[in-house]
């Protein structure tokens, strides 16, 4: 029993014939493995090593300038979440008064350096410092965090928008001096909208 018709006369090829078929191999031979490896090798932190000292210098001086000018505050420096006239209110607010949570970091070196000492007044005395300064600090922050969105609301007529409450706390986490953008205010300068 026969499922197909063996045709025994050749299939005739024409032009057209030719023009549909897909071309035989690919028209070059492959290449070695070492050396496609070789053509697809980069290297991983770019050319650096192909600057020159004048471009390094110039490239370090660049971006010296780009941070001063982040510290100092200039706004097309600074990064998005610190851009803007609300968030500048909102780092005037706390750069403006004395937090808790600038001194918890030393505080908390203090509490640690007590609690190494092997008398029982150290142990306690590193015990409650450490809690009081942390219920102090959260105290503080709640109120600051009260006192900044009444006066944005008397600035600007509208409640702070989304992660104003995080970026205003933990701006009174940081100490002073470690501060980016530094403070624009003393401490006891009154704030207004600028």
């Amino acid at each position: 029993m026969q499922f197909w018709k063996k045709s025994s006369e050749p299939a005739e090829l024409s032009e057209a014939n030719i023009a549909a078929s897909p071309p035989l191999g690919k028209g070059r031979p492959t290449p070695k493995r070492r050396d496609a490896e070789a053509a697809n090798r980069r290297p991983l932190v770019g050319a650096a090593q192909n600057k020159t000292p004048e471009a390094k210098a110039k490239a370090r001086s660049a971006r010296s300038e780009i941070r001063e000018a982040m510290l100092r505050g200039e706004e097309r420096y600074l990064p998005e979440r610190d851009k803007g006239p609300e968030r500048r209110f909102l780092r005037d607010t706390v750069d403006s008064r004395r937090n808790v949570g600038e001194i918890l970091l030393p505080a908390m070196l203090i509490v640690l350096a007590l609690s190494v000492i092997q008398q029982d007044w150290a142990k306690m005395a590193s015990f409650v410092g450490a809690y009081s300064l942390i219920l102090f600090a959260i105290i503080d922050n709640w109120l600051l965090w009260r006192r900044a969105k009444a006066n944005f609301l008397e600035a600007f007529g509208h409640l702070p928008g989304k992660g104003s409450a995080s970026y205003t706390v933990l701006r009174a986490f940081q100490m002073r001096g470690s501060r980016i953008p530094r403070p624009a205010l003393k401490r006891g300068d009154p704030v207004h909208r600028r």
